[in-house]
C-alpha cells in the first residue's frame, strides 16, 4: 500500500471509531523565562534573549518563575482541575540541537494540575465534555530553521540554524484523556477544543495565544478501532499544528490514512507525523517515544512547588469571567440574534469583533466588516481570520471613511485588499490611489448627461413612473467615474434633472 493512500472520510466512519487525544502547549507571557532572568520576548534578533542558564552552562542553577507557577495554577483552575498541594519538576532526557542542556525541565509523575474537564461547544450548539488528564509546567525548546531545502523542513536541507531565544520560555502542556464517542464529528471537535483552550488562556491573560506565533500549539493524537471493539488502536501524533483549521484538517486526514492502512491489513505505526498545510497531508517523523525512553528523574536543582490552599483560593478569586458567561454577556450587549452570534463564534472572530467595538465601531458595523469582508478573504486564503493580520483600528478607520462619505463600500473593499497587501494605512492608500468619492455636482452632472445621451429611452421610462430604471443611468455614471461617484447624490441629481419627485 502506498503511504499516500487514504479512504474517503465517509467510508472510514462506516468501518471505524476514532479515538482522539490532544496535547496543547501554551506559551506563557511572563516577562522572563521559566528558570532564568532572560527576557521572554517574541521576535527579537536570534540568540539575543539568552543567558548561561538557558544554554546549560556548567555550574549554573535554575530559579523557578513564580508568575509562571501562578499562571499555571490559573489555567488548571479554569480547566476544572485539582491543584496539587505539592509537585516537583523532572528532567526529560533527549538530545537535539534546540535543547542545549540535552534535557528539558518538565513535570512527569507530579503535575501541578490534574483530573479536570472542559465542556466544548460545537457549531450546532452541541456540548461535548473533554476530560483533562493533566496540565503540567515545563520549558520550551529553541527553534531550528532548516536552510537549503525546498520545504523548510529538515528533510533535504543543507544545514540548520538554531535560535535559543525560545529556549526556556515557560510552557503549560495540557493533556487530555482519550476522547471517545466523537464519531464523524472528531475533526470538528478537534478544532473546537483547541479554540476553547486558546480562548481560556487568552481570557486569563496568561498567554498572548497567537497560534501563528506558536504561543498555542497542538499535538493531535489519532487512533482507530473497528466498530464494537473496546481496545484502542495504535495512535499517531501529528506534531506542532498551529492553526485551528490545520488541527481540523490534520485529524480528518489521519483518520482517512489510518483507515486505509487498517484496510490493507498492515499495522499502524506508532509515530510522530509532520503536518503539511500546502498539501493537507502528514508525513512520517520518528518512532513515537514512550515515557521510559526519556529516562525521567526528579530535577535535583529545584525544590518541590508547594501550592497552599490559601494561595490557590487567592488565585481563584482573581479569575476573570468564564468564557461561556462572557459569550452570553457579549451577545446581550451587542444585540446579535442567536444565529448571528453563533456564526461569529463559529467563524472564530469573537475576540476580533470585541476589539473592533472597543476601538470605536458599533456592534453592527464590526460584525458587517468581519463577517462580510474579512472572513470571506480568510476562507479564500485558507487561513484563520486572525492570521490575515487585520487590526481592529484598520476596520474602524475604514468604516469611518465610509460613514463620512469619503469612500464607498466598493472602494473600501479595494482599500482593505491593499492594506492586506502591505500598501499602508487606509488613509494612505486612499490618498495614494486617488480613491476619494466624487461628490462634486459638476463632474457628476457631466457624467449623468453622457449616460442619459447614451441611453435616451431610459429618461422617458423614469418620467413615466418606472423609477427603478434609474439604475441604468447610475450604473453608467459609476462606470464613467471608475466607481468613485457618490451613488446617493447621483440619484438625487438624476431625479432633479428629469423633474421627477419620489
Amino acid at each position: 500500500m502506498s503511504t499516500d493512500d487514504i479512504l474517503s472520510f465517509e467510508e472510514a466512519m462506516e468501518k471505524y471509531d476514532p479515538v482522539l487525544g490532544f496535547e496543547v502547549h501554551v506559551e506563557l507571557n511572563t516577562k522572563t523565562k521559566m528558570f532564568s532572568s532572560a527576557p521572554n520576548v517574541f521576535g527579537d534578533e536570534p540568540n539575543t534573549n539568552v543567558n548561561e542558564v538557558d544554554l546549560g552552562m556548567p555550574g549554573v542553577l535554575p530559579v523557578v518563575n513564580k508568575t509562571a507557577i501562578e499562571s499555571s495554577i490559573k489555567i488548571g483552575l479554569a480547566l476544572n482541575c485539582k491543584i496539587a498541594e505539592s509537585c516537583r519538576f523532572a528532567r526529560k532526557q533527549y538530545f537535539y540541537p534546540d535543547t542545549p542542556k540535552n534535557f528539558q525541565t518538565s513535570q512527569y509523575d507530579e503535575p501541578i494540575a490534574y483530573d479536570g474537564y472542559l465542556d466544548v461547544e460545537l457549531e450546532d450548539g452541541t456540548v461535548f465534555r473533554v476530560e483533562i488528564e493533566r496540565a503540567h509546567m515545563e520549558e520550551d525548546a529553541g527553534k531550528l530553521t532548516h536552510m537549503g531545502g525546498a520545504t523548510g523542513r529538515i528533510q533535504g536541507a543543507d544545514f540548520s540554524l538554531v535560535d535559543y531565544n525560545r529556549a526556556g520560555v515557560p510552557l503549560v502542556e495540557i493533556v487530555t484523556k482519550p476522547i471517545e464517542g466523537a464519531g464523524s464529528r472528531a475533526p470538528e471537535l478537534a478544532k473546537a477544543y483547541v479554540a476553547a483552550v486558546r480562548e481560556i488562556v487568552k481570557n486569563l491573560g496568561v498567554s498572548d495565544a497567537k497560534m501563528e506565533r506558536g504561543n498555542v500549539r497542538c499535538d493531535a493524537n489519532v487512533s482507530l478501532r473497528p466498530h464494537g471493539r473496546e481496545r484502542f488502536g495504535i495512535r499517531s501524533e501529528t506534531k506542532n499544528v498551529n492553526s485551528l483549521r490545520a488541527v481540523e484538517h490534520a485529524v480528518r486526514y489521519e483518520i482517512q490514512r489510518h483507515a486505509a492502512v487498517l484496510d490493507s491489513g498492515e499495522p499502524v505505526i506508532q509515530e510522530t507525523r509532520h503536518w503539511h498545510e500546502d498539501t493537507r497531508t502528514t508525513t512520517s517523523g520518528r518512532a513515537k517515544s514512550d515515557a521510559d525512553d526519556y529516562r525521567y528523574f526528579p530535577e535535583p536543582d529545584l525544590v518541590p512547588v508547594v501550592a497552599s490552599r490559601e494561595w490557590v483560593e487567592e488565585l481563584r478569586a482573581t479569575l476573570p469571567e468564564p468564557p461561556a458567561e462572557r459569550r452570553k454577556r457579549l451577545k446581550a450587549d451587542w444585540g446579535y440574534s442567536d444565529l448571528e452570534f453563533r456564526d461569529v463564534v463559529n467563524a472564530g472572530v469573537l475576540d476580533e469583533i470585541e476589539e473592533t467595538i472597543a476601538a470605536g465601531a458599533t456592534a453592527s458595523v464590526a460584525r458587517k466588516w468581519w463577517m462580510g469582508e474579512i472572513v470571506g478573504r480568510a476562507k479564500a486564503a485558507d487561513v484563520d481570520p486572525g492570521q490575515l493580520g487585520v487590526e481592529a483600528a484598520t476596520v474602524v478607520e475604514l468604516s469611518r471613511m465610509v460613514e463620512a462619505g469619503k469612500i464607498n463600500n466598493k472602494m473600501a473593499s479595494q482599500v482593505l485588499d491593499a492594506v492586506l497587501a502591505g500598501e499602508g494605512t487606509p488613509e494612505e492608500i486612499v490618498e495614494k490611489r486617488g480613491l476619494a468619492v466624487v461628490s462634486d455636482d459638476g463632474p457628476l452632472l457631466e457624467a449623468i448627461d453622457a449616460a442619459l445621451a447614451a441611453q435616451p429611452g431610459v429618461a422617458d421610462k423614469i418620467r413615466g413612473g418606472k423609477v427603478q430604471a434609474i439604475g441604468a443611468i447610475v450604473g453608467g455614471v459609476m462606470k464613467a467615474t471608475r466607481g468613485q461617484a457618490d451613488a446617493g447624490r447621483v440619484k438625487e441629481l438624476i431625479l432633479e434633472k428629469l423633474g421627477v419627485t419620489v
